[in-house]
């Protein structure tokens, strides 16, 4: 085989391998969201799952129980929380 088959069939074969990977994190994501949901008011400071007032990075809270902020819980335990809410403040 010459370097340029060669070369090919590596791209062919890494771009498989990629492509059966890159759809499972997806497919996973899309399992688990639907049995998560937002838990606000329950989370300390710097340990916000996402975006919220005043900033675009989770991790990024700077206040304890903000109800601005959320933490992804299972789905039906936020209520049960001490200061959990499924909607924001």
């Amino acid at each position: 085989m010459n370097t340029t088959v060669k070369t090919a069939m590596a791209l062919l074969v890494a771009g498989t391998v990629t492509a059966g990977f890159s759809k499972a994190p997806e497919e996973e994501m899309a399992a688990a969201s639907a049995d998560m949901e937002k838990c606000y008011g329950v989370v300390k400071a710097g340990a916000n799952d996402c975006a919220g007032a005043g900033h675009s990075c989770a991790g990024q809270a700077s206040t304890d129980a903000s109800g601005a902020e959320f933490v992804m819980v299972p789905a039906g335990s936020c209520e049960k929380l001490t200061g959990g809410s499924t909607t924001s403040s």
